[in-house]
């Protein structure tokens, strides 16, 4: 007789599969009590792998992530504040005695030199001077002029009327007139006897001098450069008209000898 022995079969229970670690992994994927232990091993292993490699990435991105977010920074073009008074009122490193750039806001903006419309019966190359607006104008064809800013003389020395430029000048000589000499003693050392005051920045007649003659004698007036741009559209000097250096320079390129001026 044959002995029939009856092994037990035993299966794992639900208690064993989830003991130890392999309990705590299978609970962070919600577990899976029909697999075997080797597949459950596996799956736990790689959920445990795509953790880690999510937990890397956000920790990487932190470190590269700045902790103070910068704003970025564009280049902006810095233009001059008044391009337009640069460009009339730069410097003239060229002349005789250099000329420094007039510095911002020295002049109004109506007293910047510019091209105008200008009704008037006078002739092209005419200059004009209006007294009361403290502007000299050089005529030009076609109903145009060139408009300047200009500083006149102080009350009980101005000089109105017609007359002509029958000289002009680059830097020219200073000799005050006897008259200004009594009033000034001190100017005796540049009389004409003493040879006058030699051109120059600190000249009174500045970089260039239009002398205005009535027929062939000389009024002593005269159309000047200055270093005193505070004095333009001001009524400051013994009776001459007087121009920043730039725009004299300006205007005495353009007058001929022999123009006619008109002071009003």
């Amino acid at each position: 007789m044959r002995n029939i022995i009856s092994k037990e079969i035993s299966h794992p229970t639900r208690r064993k599969m989830l003991s130890g670690g392999t309990a705590a992994a299978a609970l962070l994927v919600s577990g899976c009590s029909s697999s075997s232990r080797d597949e459950t091993s596996k799956r736990v292993s790689s959920t445990m792998k795509k953790l880690r490699e999510r937990f890397k990435r956000k920790k990487d991105e932190e470190v590269s992530k700045p902790e103070v977010e910068v704003a970025e920074v564009k280049e902006v073009e810095v233009k001059p504040k008044n391009s337009t008074f640069a460009s009339l009122y730069g410097p003239l490193p060229n002349e005789k005695f250099p000329v420094a750039a007039l510095p911002d806001g020295a002049l109004e903006p109506r007293y910047f030199r510019q091209r105008v419309n200008y009704k008037t019966k006078e002739k092209p190359g005419s200059l004009v001077v209006d007294t009361k607006n403290f502007y000299l104008y050089l005529v030009e064809p076609n109903g145009k002029a060139m408009r300047y800013g200009v500083g006149l003389g102080k009350a009980g020395f101005e000089w109105a009327g017609r007359a002509r430029v029958l000289w002009k000048q680059e830097w020219p000589k200073w000799t005050p007139p006897a008259e200004m000499i009594e009033r000034r003693p001190e100017l005796e050392k540049w009389s004409e006897e003493n040879g006058g005051m030699p051109g120059g920045l600190d000249n009174p007649l500045g970089a260039r001098a239009l002398y205005i003659f009535e027929g062939n004698v000389d009024t002593l007036y005269r159309v000047h450069g200055t270093p005193e741009h505070w004095s333009i559209g001001k009524a400051v000097s013994s009776g001459c008209v007087r121009m920043v250096h730039q725009d004299v320079i300006d205007l005495y390129s353009r007058v001929r000898t022999k123009s006619p001026i008109l002071v009003k």
